[in-house]
């Protein structure tokens, strides 16, 4: 596969996951074709080695693993870390806002997007809801408008006058409401989103108890620049990543090499990951313990394992954009379709340290792949990933690393198409080398 045609697969699977539920789902059938075999948490496991399995936790986190032919104690687990979730707006419980002849929608923010690149968007919703089934249980369903239905249309310039000078802000209480409608007297505000779920879903709305949706853009991701040189979309903070994890597990020569792969995405890591289901919560280490014991590991051996083990947090990087050079470490300016980025930092709110750095620099040496080294500037917070929270729980030396992308938590985010085949070829090395 080359560039353009792995980007192209990338767009198509970020298009198709307007939410984590989605992402998840579409991961999974990914594995269905490729001979994965489902596990449930509530069952006994069975592992044969060189089988091929997959774990799911409420929707949208997931684990898939290759158990190899090689001795787990001594060969460790081999693990790819990622998220599923991006930060965005999300749909309040009761959200209608029946006013001046019109229906608008309630949000909460969701983690840290920038704002402003809402507005003026063809939007819409996805996510999952629950539903009350004829046995009288609960179950849920993926739901999708393809359809914008949703607008938060700009402030005329006229009535903000000084928005060029200062920005646009929004009032994050009352100025996020998404009109969706115009109110007439037959709609009731506490049955018209119930009401358009029945209309999508054939679940009818008196059973729909309650929901998780995520407004999404509608607009496709597409390439851009004179040569084509770059690409854009929603998430790619940080579906691209969970997107190249998964295409170097499930190539031939990892799939053959006889070591435990593994990929672990989550949700939850925009808002600090403190969940059952996120990367400072049990799932990993319940999955590598689970692992361990279906082949008939010893509480030893397992510590062992976990001793020869590393993980590759991978989560996209900040590039340089020349328009905002004082944004910058000076001696760090990272740049798109130049390879993959090494994220460091003294306070350790990345796990990279020495060691790790310098075998994730000896695997892109080996795999002839450019690389670049990232630290924030001093003066300006830095963020976090997954990779400390989950280095820390199990002991396993870590790295972390992205690629390098423009406008990070906007909507509309921008990379280099170069990068994604670059990031491929180290993670299949990684994953297939001894």
């Amino acid at each position: 596969m080359n560039e353009k045609q792995l980007i192209k697969n990338l767009l198509d699977f970020i298009d198709h996951s307007p939410s984590p539920y989605h992402a998840v789902k579409n991961l999974e059938n990914q594995l269905v074709e490729n001979n994965f075999t489902k596990l449930d948490e509530k069952q006994h496991w069975v592992l044969n080695r060189g089988g091929r399995y997959y774990v799911i936790r409420d929707g949208s986190s997931i684990i898939f693993f290759v158990a190899g032919e090689r001795q787990l104690s001594d060969s460790g687990y081999k693990i790819f870390g990622a998220h599923t979730d991006s930060p965005g707006l999300k749909i309040k419980p009761n959200p209608v806002i029946n006013s001046e002849g019109l229906l608008r929608l309630g949000v909460e923010i969701y983690g840290g997007p920038i704002l402003a690149t809402f507005t003026d968007r063809d939007l819409s919703l996805a996510g999952r809801f629950s539903y009350k089934t004829s046995e009288q249980q609960v179950d849920s369903q993926l739901v999708q408008f393809e359809q914008p239905l949703l607008r938060l249309p700009n402030l005329a310039i006229h009535m903000n006058r000084t928005v060029n000078e200062e920005g646009l802000k929004l009032h994050k209480q009352n100025e996020l409401a998404l009109i969706i409608s115009t109110a007439i007297e037959s709609q009731l505000s506490q049955q018209y989103l119930t009401q358009l779920l029945e209309q999508t879903s054939n679940i009818k709305a008196d059973d729909i108890l309650s929901w998780e949706l995520n407004v999404y853009d509608t607009q496709k991701g597409s390439f851009w620049g004179d040569k084509e040189q770059f690409y854009t979309d929603s998430q790619l903070d940080n579906l691209a990543s969970c997107h190249i994890g998964a295409q170097a597990l499930l190539n031939h020569s990892t799939l053959k090499s006889g070591n435990t792969t593994l990929c672990a995405f989550f949700d939850h890591e925009e808002i600090g990951s403190e969940s059952t289901k996120g990367a400072n919560g049990s799932f990993l280490p319940d999955i590598l313990e689970r692992i361990a014991l279906a082949l008939e590991l010893k509480k030893e051996d397992y510590q062992r394992a976990l001793a020869n083990s590393f993980m590759i947090s991978a989560d996209m990087a900040h590039a340089y954009q020349p328009n905002f050079p004082t944004a910058y470490e000076p001696e760090h300016k990272v740049m798109v379709n130049k390879g993959p980025v090494i994220k460091t930092n003294a306070n350790h709110r990345y796990s990279s340290e020495c060691i790790s750095e310098a075998m994730f620099i000896n695997w892109c040496k080996q795999t002839n792949t450019p690389y670049q080294k990232y630290s924030h500037r001093t003066d300006i917070p830095c963020g976090s990933t997954i990779g400390p929270m989950t280095s820390a729980k199990l002991g396993i030396r870590s790295i972390d690393v992205g690629n390098p992308m423009w406008a990070m938590h906007s909507i509309r985010e921008s990379a280099g198409v170069k990068d994604h085949l670059y990031m491929f070829n180290v993670i299949n090395h990684f994953f297939s080398s001894d």
